[in-house]
């Protein structure tokens, strides 16, 4: 029996990009038309914008009936994701960043993944050997040593946390997604290490991807705070609060492994 096709809402958060968002949701809504299997819907998830963005994004989601929007007062991606995750019944949730660095044909892989494979979260990845990638030196050489440093002081598998280019599955939003305590850039790292270390498979999916010159990431203090993170996490994972955590999941697993025989 095939299964039912699965709702995917693909998630656009937003800060201050008025002079690109349109484009981006255009690009997204020709591609999933014309390409993907499953049914989608695009999303924008506007957190603290001041130069339009909200109001572009109000006469996007009138124009189109696949696409959705909500705007927040204060700023923080993972803030942003983790309110447009978790309003809302999509069986599958992914976002991607508004510059769409990540080629898109990729999705199809990150959400295949998850409903056909028995993964529970997705990422792209631009470390792996079959990835394409196009960036200057200085990237490069700072996102290879933030990877070895979680790998090193984390213990994880899973090859590039900071990949702008996710999904997960239900279950990861109602389980994981509540744990994690960054609101902003940290969050991906945080979620993945959280899901690999509760049991959840994580699906590492090389991708094509292209630095965008325009980025406005704060380099060096957002390298601050990821370590700041890394360190924080690694305290909780050694916690009672944590350990008690992981036998949650396992009882609630192993009930719903014995509800479906």
């Amino acid at each position: 029996m095939t299964p039912a096709k699965p709702l995917v809402r693909l998630v656009i958060p937003c800060l201050n990009e008025v002079a690109q968002l349109e484009w981006s949701v255009n690009t997204c809504r020709a591609y999933l038309a014309k390409n993907f299997p499953y049914r989608w819907e695009v999303f924008v998830a506007d957190n603290g914008s001041k130069d339009g963005t909200a109001e572009l994004a109000e006469r996007l989601s009138k124009q189109f009936p696949d696409v959705g929007y909500f705007t927040i007062p204060e700023r923080g991606r993972g803030r942003a994701l983790r309110k447009a995750w978790s309003e809302c019944d999509a069986d599958i949730v992914a976002y991607t960043d508004v510059d769409l660095s990540t080629e898109l044909v990729a999705l199809e892989k990150l959400c295949r993944a998850i409903h056909e494979q028995g993964f529970d979260i997705a990422t792209g990845s631009r470390l792996l050997p079959e990835s394409d990638i196009k960036r200057g030196p200085k990237r490069e050489f700072i996102s290879r040593c933030y990877n070895l440093l979680i790998k090193a002081v984390l213990f994880t598998h899973f090859s590039d946390a900071q990949c702008g280019f996710k999904a997960v599955s239900r279950r990861v939003v109602r389980d994981v997604v509540p744990m994690i305590e960054d609101q902003a850039w940290f969050f991906d790292t945080e979620l993945l290490v959280l899901g690999e270390k509760q049991g959840y498979r994580i699906a590492d999916v090389p991708v094509k991807w292209v630095d965008d010159d325009d980025s406005r990431v704060k380099i060096v203090s957002t390298a601050w705070e990821d370590i700041k993170g890394v360190a924080r996490v690694r305290k909780f994972l050694w916690s009672a609060a944590f350990a008690a955590k992981k036998r949650e999941v396992a009882a609630a697993r192993s009930s719903e492994s014995m509800a479906t025989r």
